[in-house]
């Protein structure tokens, strides 16, 4: 089958060279020159990994291709996807739904007859509605579907997701179009991965209903987090207490500095002022946000806490920036609020990440960027474990205590075994045990 992604971001790029893993031809399409150009010299416009190599091994195939021209690009496909961004627009929160609209209205009009158009881009309840009725005014004569296909990629594991998902959702009520997806995803059906048919609306709905239950898991065991610091706790130990327990399951209950990167954020804002317009508020959405958003500034008071309640003068290194590991990926990343408590409270600050230093040096212009971890933390009074990197679990820390100004070790991600940083010689503050 041809399928066409518009977008070629995270979502579009990863999907679109899965796609084309599977067989089909695929074409990526983005009005940003320099990307596409980028992307036909096989230069990643994001950190992900195995993406580089999957991209390549298809390219040269001939079977997927990347293009600005839609109209050239969606003539003759089955399936086109809507790929783009839909970023939390300023002043409400609601998501930005202008570039899906656009892409929308320049699909109907270029693509042939009977052409499945497939909103892959996270969009709220009723988007799908509003993409038919610019369509058909788009394309009056053509008989066109509009289907909800969200997407459940993780950062850093996005590849393993696209081809062994827990389940595939599509959303429409047409019968043909449901065929058309039915084929799209026969290489994963064929593997028994589930397809779920809902109702477009429905389909909408299951991607921010499941994005804002994983942010409360989070938030939730956070909070739980702080009562252990307060009772005597063990959070790790309570988390794999009630991990256990099926009902629960262990994933999304590691305690750290709060969520972020670029779904749940915007989502579960996206959902609340959607439940709001609809005088259906989400209660428990609204306090999982609040919630977050106070967590990240407050880790960066327990940095200072660490530094005896002053950090004017002092020094601190953050191991880490992005918002997870294996990602270059700093949207809503908890190390900018961290930062900027430190920074506000008059601390020097200085980082390293193993991929996300570039973005991070745009976001973050008053901190110094290290070589490595041992030249972070050189001359520092305070370490911070921010992102839980694989390069970071295993770091010597008797080299860590010799190169450091003073002796504070913050792990908030839980990475070290106490006992260990004391041999090392240096004092240690985790998250909630």
């Amino acid at each position: 089958m041809k399928v066409v992604m518009i977008g070629s971001g995270y979502v579009g790029l990863v999907s679109g060279a899965c796609f084309a893993d599977f067989g089909h031809e695929v074409v990526c399409v983005d009005k940003d020159l320099s990307k596409i150009d980028a992307l036909k010299s096989n230069v990643m416009p994001i950190y992900e990994p195995g993406l580089e190599s999957l991209v390549r091994g298809n390219a040269q195939r001939g079977v997927l291709s990347f293009t600005t021209d839609l109209a050239e690009a969606v003539s003759g496909a089955d399936a086109v996807f809507i790929a783009v961004g839909t970023p939390s627009r300023r002043g409400d929160g609601h998501a930005d739904l202008s570039y899906v609209y656009a892409a929308a209205e320049e699909i109907a009009r270029a693509v042939d007859d009977r052409t499945v158009i497939v909103t892959k881009s996270t969009v709220p309840v009723g988007t799908g509605d509003e993409v038919e009725r610019i369509c058909r005014e788009a394309a009056p004569g053509k008989t066109l579907a509009v289907v909800s296909n969200p997407e459940f990629l993780r950062e850093g594991a996005a590849i393993d997701d696209f081809k062994r998902p827990d389940r595939i959702v599509v959303g429409s009520e047409e019968e043909w179009a449901r065929d058309v997806m039915r084929e799209v995803y026969r290489p994963l059906y064929l593997n028994e991965s589930p397809i779920l048919f809902t109702s477009r609306r429905s389909s909408e709905l299951i991607k921010y209903a499941a994005n804002a239950f994983l942010a409360t898991k989070i938030t939730f065991i956070n909070e739980i987090a702080d009562l252990c610091e307060k009772v005597g706790g063990n959070v790790q130990d309570v988390a794999r207490g009630i991990g256990l327990d099926q009902r629960i399951g262990p994933k999304f209950l590691n305690a750290g500095p709060g969520y972020g990167g670029s779904c749940f954020p915007k989502d579960t804002l996206a959902l609340m002022k959607t439940a709001q317009d609809h005088e259906s508020p989400v209660r428990i959405v609204e306090a999982v946000v609040n919630a977050n958003d106070l967590r990240k500034r407050a880790m960066g008071r327990k940095v200072i806490a660490a530094l005896g309640g002053e950090a004017r003068g002092k020094r601190v290194a953050l191991l880490g920036l992005t918002f997870k590991p294996n990602t270059d990926d700093m949207r809503d990343a908890p190390s900018i609020a961290v930062v900027q408590a430190l920074l506000d409270a008059g601390a020097e600050v200085a980082a390293y990440d193993p991929e996300g230093m570039a973005e991070a040096a745009r976001l973050l212009p008053d901190v110094r960027m290290a070589a490595g971890p041992y030249e972070a933390a050189a001359g520092a009074h305070a370490l911070v474990m921010m992102t839980e990197w694989d390069a970071f679990r295993a770091l010597d820390l008797g080299r860590m205590a010799d190169v450091m100004a003073g002796d504070a070790l913050v792990d908030l991600r839980n990475v070290y075994n106490p006992e260990d940083v004391a041999r090392a010689g240096l004092s240690y503050t985790s998250v909630g045990r």
